[in-house]
């Protein structure tokens, strides 16, 4: 007899055919994306697309950046994906048009219900607006949004949204000040 607090083993929420998709993606990333030099970004991005990311112009992801599902990706004209990006987009995930999201972040487009010992995923749709930048290795949490033109200040997490025009740091991000362009 199973005990009242112990969860129960349970699959994948994840239908065959999105799992089956996860490791075509998955072979596709080892062997063809990720040995590619920075000079191949248009393959990279003939890559993505041909698995379902919505590209603009002009984009830059990084062969070392890591894409979870790229048909949850969507990235505006020149957006950047920098190298080392951890993008875990379980729900979309949209770069509005020149943002960048630097080295070594991680985007977490999901978490867990803990109010259920089954913990079962949570996927939050994360949205960075245009001209707005993520320094170098932040943590953006599930259903987060970056405003219009607003900056994440380095080593920052970020659990709320950040208004428009904004810089924010620290962890948890705080309000440091309004962005003013010159």
């Amino acid at each position: 007899m199973q005990a009242a607090c112990e969860p129960t083993f349970r699959l994948s929420s994840f239908s065959i055919g999105h799992r089956l998709a996860r490791a075509v993606w998955g072979v596709a990333y080892l062997f063809l994306f990720r040995p590619t030099p920075k000079i191949l970004n248009n393959w990279r991005i003939f890559l993505l697309r041909l698995f379902g990311a919505r590209l603009e112009r002009s984009v830059v992801v990084h062969s070392s950046a890591r894409i979870w599902a790229p048909w949850n990706l969507k990235m505006g004209e020149g957006a950047c994906l920098g190298p080392h990006v951890d993008c875990y987009d379980c729900a979309e995930i949209t770069l509005g048009a020149w943002s960048v999201v630097s080295q070594y972040s991680f985007l977490c487009g999901a978490t867990h219900d803990y109010t259920l010992l089954s913990l079962p995923l949570v996927a939050k749709a994360i949205r960075i607006g245009k001209h707005a930048w993520v320094c170098a290795d932040v943590f953006i949490g599930p259903g987060v949004s970056i405003g219009e033109g607003s900056i994440v200040g380095a080593r920052s997490s970020v659990y709320r949204d950040a208004p428009a025009w904004s810089v924010f740091a620290g962890n948890p991000a705080k309000f440091v000040r309004p962005r003013e362009i010159r």
